[in-house]
């Protein structure tokens, strides 16, 4: 748009200075940010307007086409981008809610499909506590072991140690 640096603010400010005079300065610098803002505002409405309506007209089709004709690879890549995020989406959102599944098994079916159910929960439960009483052994085991270590006055300490 317009290429300005720091010396041409500059002098603009000190001639905004010196026409304007300090004591009105800051009201007209507030209303040419208000200026400013309303002409960017505009022309981010206009151009919001032109997307859509190109939107609207297909033009977005009709480029994405003319651009996977001329860049087949690339497009390829991004399809397979495309696939590899969804799949990492539903990979890693985390177990879906569970949901009463829809099944054509008759009601005797269902009830013996319940039933397997529940005793492969009840012997799941019945493992954890078995590893859990496991572990609670194991730990207890272990003070008395290192009990059995006795302290010799007479060992020879490492060779490391000796100076």
């Amino acid at each position: 748009m317009f290429d300005l640096g720091w010396t041409e603010l500059l002098v603009i400010g000190i001639v905004a200075l010196i026409v304007v005079g300090p004591k009105d300065l800051p009201g007209m610098f507030r209303a040419v940010g208000n200026f400013v803002g309303k002409a960017k505002r505009m022309a981010r409405d206009f151009s919001q307007a032109m997307n859509d309506a190109a939107d609207d007209a297909g033009v977005k089709d009709v480029s994405d086409s003319l651009r996977k004709a001329s860049n087949p690879m690339g497009s390829a890549m991004d399809e397979v981008k495309k696939a590899s995020s969804s799949f990492t989406q539903d990979t890693m959102s985390g177990p879906k809610k569970k949901t009463e599944p829809k099944s054509d098994l008759s009601d005797d079916r269902r009830e013996k499909a319940e039933k397997i159910r529940q005793k492969s929960a009840e012997a799941a439960k019945s493992r954890l506590a078995a590893e859990e009483a496991a572990r609670a052994e194991a730990e207890a085991a272990k003070p008395a072991q290192a009990d059995d270590v006795v302290d010799t006055p007479d060992a020879e300490p490492p060779e490391d140690s000796k100076a």
